[in-house]
């Protein structure tokens, strides 16, 4: 048994050793003395897997050991750096180069807790009335606490027409609802457009896909045609999408030349920049940019872009902070690593990862009006966040404290607070530059 063990052992510390050399020689290079350094603190990792091994009352599965050890050293990272075994790194695969069912819902993980980032307008989360900083507490009927962001990803995800269950806890409430959803494949209209009437002209970005950024020239051009003379483009909960529509919208409003977004990593290639190429597609008239906790990654890449070329007013509340890049890494034995290799930077410099954009103009939505929560109560909802049952606690009448299911209609000023000052502004400005003031200047009195 002795040497049977001792040949197991010796194939688990190999593989490890594969693993971290993968990891800190592919692409992450320190030079001889930190692969010394490394190999020098491996030790205890070795002698804790070799006692495993040896002493533990059962026997244990090598492979499962090691692949545990690189998936808790990934989690120590940040929520969306994650460790994927052959099999879930294959299923990965398939899902980025085919369709499948989703709930048109943007997750991360906040306080170790799976937190929605935002919903994808029109799709099964947005008509369910899922909102920005809901917590997902459990999927069908299993706690989500510490569970890993791709964990959540493929569970949420499946079959087209298959049903998921989800237990949401929000915010002022105490005890969490289900909401179950059918999964469909997410095809979403990413430009919606109204004109408001009197010269301003409203767009609005649900995510950033493919045919983003020319759906959002059409919008655009239409605008001209209909004598538009002001601007309001809608990326409240807005989760993001593809980098290069960012850039292709944000270029639209831009002089030739100027920065947009560049990137900061560990590497040379990671490295990048990315400039406006076309001078501007669209008249520099007043914007007002709206934005809140739901605009994330592509969103607030244009939203700062435009707000450091003070080509816009941003208007709404601080953006989510989501704004880091992942680099998957295929690995010897099928397995795959995503890792976090550079953070977006707005032309100023400034992080968006973890930062968020803060508007030049902060405008609150009205929240529903909750009864505040007695001692025992807030006890309660912090064992239910820790998914704890409250046990031998009092929940309180939670009725008529506002949940709200269904989506909102878009462009509707009467229901919209921070659309309505976005309008006021815009008819201040434009009073102001009658009046003779230069439109730099009359942007800055409106503020």
């Amino acid at each position: 048994m002795l040497p049977e063990r001792k040949t197991r052992w010796a194939k688990g510390f190999v593989v490890v050793i594969t693993l971290v050399l993968l990891i800190f020689t592919g692409g992450v290079q320190h030079g001889t003395t930190a692969i010394e350094d490394t190999y020098e603190k491996l030790k205890v990792f070795t002698e804790i897997l070799s006692l495993v091994q040896s002493n533990y009352v059962d026997d244990v599965n090598s492979k499962e050991l090691i692949y545990g050890a690189v998936k808790g050293m990934l989690e120590t990272l940040d929520p969306h750096s994650s460790f994927m075994p052959p099999e879930a790194f294959r299923e990965m695969q398939v899902e980025t180069q085919g369709s499948f069912g989703g709930l048109g819902i943007e997750i991360t993980v906040k306080d170790r807790m799976l937190t929605v980032v935002a919903p994808i307008e029109g799709t099964p989360a947005d008509r369910a009335g899922i909102h920005p900083a809901d917590r997902i507490v459990k999927i069908e009927g299993q706690i989500t606490k510490d569970m890993t962001l791709m964990d959540a990803v493929r569970k949420l995800r499946g079959p087209k027409g298959s049903k998921v269950t989800i237990s949401i806890l929000r915010e002022g409430q105490l005890e969490p609802f289900d909401v179950t959803l059918v999964r469909e494949v997410i095809e979403v209209k990413s430009v919606r457009q109204k004109d408001l009437g009197d010269g301003i002209y409203y767009v609005r970005i649900a995510s950033f896909q493919e045919r983003t950024a020319k759906d959002l020239e059409r919008a655009l051009e239409q605008a001209q045609k209909n004598g538009t003379n002001s601007l309001i483009l809608d990326l409240r909960n807005d989760p993001g999408g593809l980098l290069n529509q960012a850039v292709a919208v944000s270029d639209m409003f831009l002089d030739k030349g100027q920065l947009i977004v560049y990137t900061h990593g560990r590497q040379k290639d990671q490295e990048l920049r990315f400039t406006a190429e076309h001078a501007g597609g669209f008249p520099k008239l007043p914007m007002v940019v709206l934005v809140n906790g739901g605009s994330a990654s592509a969103s607030e890449i244009v939203a700062g872009a435009l707000q450091d070329w003070k080509r816009a007013v941003i208007l709404g509340t601080k953006t989510f902070g989501k704004g880091s890049v992942q680099t998957v890494i295929p690995l010897s034995d099928g397995s795959g690593l995503r890792l976090t290799t550079a953070k977006y930077f707005t032309p100023k410099g400034r992080s968006i990862h973890g930062s968020g954009i803060m508007p030049d103009i902060v405008v609150e939505l009205p929240k529903p009006e909750a009864k505040p929560l007695t001692p025992a109560e807030q006890q309660a909802r912090e064992q239910l966040l820790q998914g704890k049952s409250p046990r031998d606690q009092k929940i309180g009448d939670q009725e008529g404290e506002g949940i709200e299911i269904g989506r909102r209609d878009v462009a509707e000023p009467q229901k919209d607070i921070q659309l309505q000052r976005a309008i006021e502004i815009l008819k201040a400005t434009r009073i102001l530059e009658k009046n003779g003031a230069p439109p730099a200047a009359a942007t800055k009195a409106s503020n």
